[in-house]
């Protein structure tokens, strides 16, 4: 959800903005934002489809409703080929979606794409940002640079995060609270701007030196 909505929010900003769903354990991308009956063209290589102003690529182009059983070397055959025929053309931003923690995936984005930056998200309860400080420490032990950390769906008023993540001296990137309204909006990219959910991670972008493009790009 961090992922479609960000990539919405950065092109109706006026970037050039692509977003590549590399979940090979629950793609979603596609669903959140609407996307259906829209696939890429082949040109010397994939041309993303562009749709809601995004550049679009999501691993379901290649396998459909069908679970991806992938394991280790296969996951690393099948995201070099795809990085490797993917024409992006020229990007302020790619928006790279990835599945929760350090694993393959995560793995080979940082050694295949070069300048690779991480926003890591977490939610308030204790057992997921256990989870969450430790694939900070890992990407910092790895000198991979992290943007932030935003905190999602907090219910209620709570410093924890905020203070777990100043322990592990990564920058905290801002909150966002549980908005009840946004099931509703799945599959509607317009109405998903709309939502508070939409307004809080725009503040947050408009407030984070990251998302401001340097040099043209």
């Amino acid at each position: 959800m961090i992922a479609s909505t960000l990539a919405l929010i950065l092109s109706d900003l006026g970037y050039r903005v692509g977003l590549l769903d590399l979940d090979f354990c629950g793609p979603s991308t596609h669903a959140i934002l609407g996307i259906d009956g829209v696939y890429p063209e082949e040109d010397k290589g994939i041309v993303p489809p562009q749709v809601h102003g995004i550049k679009f690529l999501t691993i379901v182009y290649y396998a459909g409703d069908n679970p991806s059983p992938l394991r280790g070397i296969d996951i690393s055959n099948a995201m070099i080929e795809l990085l490797a025929i993917t024409r992006w053309g020229s990007l302020d931003f790619l928006i790279i979606d990835m599945p929760p923690g350090i694993g393959d995936a995560t793995l080979d984005t940082v050694r295949l794409i070069k300048g690779v930056e991480f926003l890591v998200i977490t939610t308030p309860p204790k057992v997921a940002m256990e989870t969450v400080g430790k694939t900070l420490r890992i990407l910092k032990e790895m000198g991979v640079p992290i943007i932030g950390v935003i905190e999602n769906m907090k219910m209620a008023e709570s410093s924890y995060v905020r203070e777990q993540i100043r322990k592990i001296d990564v920058p905290f990137g801002g909150e966002i609270a549980f908005d009840r309204e946004l099931e509703d909006s799945v599959g509607d990219a317009v109405r998903l701007l709309e939502t508070d959910f939409a307004q809080n991670l725009k503040q947050i972008v408009l407030s984070t030196p990251a998302f401001k493009p340097q040099d043209g790009g």
